[in-house]
């Protein structure tokens, strides 16, 4: 199993690096304790032993105690030993030291996402790391597509997780929970069950328990069919990613004066364009743009009717940030 998941690592992440450092995330359960095999097996391999040498990484662990549980301490005293033991290094936070506190949305699942994202990203900037592994298998990524089907979501939204994101990866995407618990008894290894993820009071939990047994139930063939989905999902939206690109091209023009460069959006040709495109075209500048602001559907919109009004004035995106239109032109400003 091992051999299969060091070629789709191989295929997933950038070819150029030679010694990338990953920070694995560790909760102590039984999928991050199979990561945490898989890559240090894989950082102990010799160069002769090795496809070549950019197999070799520089592998830390790093666990956050959200302190929701009250034995949520054992499972940080596991990774402890677990990382003594092999002499890997562990880093541990508390999630009520972080610097960003989420406000509750209803969601505690979605509270603790944030939580870690924004944890693993710190810690990536500080220890200059190339990547983030997180140890979702195929089930989460079930999981996933059905929670995002149940809140409505765009058709990027139900590719669900991807193997590289940025600097997260997961290669356990296509490595099934039948066949990680399988590993770890075969070779007696030790993990920690977190009872919550029994809990029914979760949305992930419930899909779990009863709406994928039932499919399951209905065709045995639902575990590859949905992962054929998922794939022909993913490369229409790869294709719609393209095509936003160049259509970018065409609305956006770049002027450059002697105090900085602007980037001027064409409104006729914005309205020119299909609904679907226009959607996907308000992130995608944004993001070229370097605003750090993650749009939501109702943001997105609200855009799209400042920008096809025929009335100029400002629109403000962010606290920072705000879009400006004159005549047929727009821009992004700072507030």
């Amino acid at each position: 199993m091992f051999k299969k998941l060091t070629e789709y690592l191989k295929t997933h992440t950038r070819k150029s690096e030679k010694t990338p450092t990953i920070i694995l995330g560790l909760s102590g359960g039984p999928d991050s304790v199979f990561l945490f095999y898989f890559l240090k097996q894989l950082q102990k391999e010799e160069p002769d032993e090795r496809v070549n040498k950019e197999d070799s990484i520089k592998l830390i662990a790093a666990h956050l105690n959200h302190g929701w549980r009250e034995n949520a301490h054992k499972d940080e005293t596991f990774c402890k030993k677990l990382c003594e033991k092999y002499n890997i290094p562990l880093i541990i936070e508390h999630a009520k030291n972080l610097s960003v506190q989420p406000k509750f949305n209803g969601s505690k699942e979605e509270i603790g996402r944030k939580l870690r994202r924004h944890f693993f990203k710190t810690l990536c900037k500080k220890h200059n790391a190339t990547y983030i592994a997180l140890a979702h298998h195929q089930q989460d990524q079930q999981e996933t597509f059905f929670m995002r089907l149940l809140r409505g979501t765009t058709l990027n939204g139900l590719t669900a997780m991807k193997p590289v994101d940025g600097i997260f990866l997961r290669p356990l995407l296509t490595t099934s929970k039948k066949e990680i618990l399988e590993y770890l008894k075969q070779n007696n290894l030790d993990y920690i069950i977190d009872h919550t993820n029994e809990s029914d009071s979760f949305l992930r939990n419930r899909i779990r328990k009863y709406v994928i047994p039932a499919l399951q139930k209905c065709d045995d063939r639902f575990n590859k069919k949905l992962e054929s989905t998922l794939e022909h999902l993913k490369q229409e939206d790869d294709f719609l990613d393209r095509l936003t690109e160049k259509v970018c091209d065409n609305v956006f023009a770049v002027r450059r004066n002697q105090k900085d460069t602007t980037t001027i959006g064409n409104k006729t040709e914005f309205a020119n364009l299909d609904l679907a495109i226009q959607k996907r075209l308000i992130p995608y500048w944004l993001t070229k743009e370097k605003v750090i602001f993650s749009p939501s559907n109702t943001h997105i919109m609200e855009i799209i009717r400042f920008l096809k009004s025929p009335r100029g004035g400002t629109h403000s995106i962010h606290q920072t940030w705000c879009i400006k239109k004159q005549q047929n032109n727009f821009w992004i400003e700072k507030l």
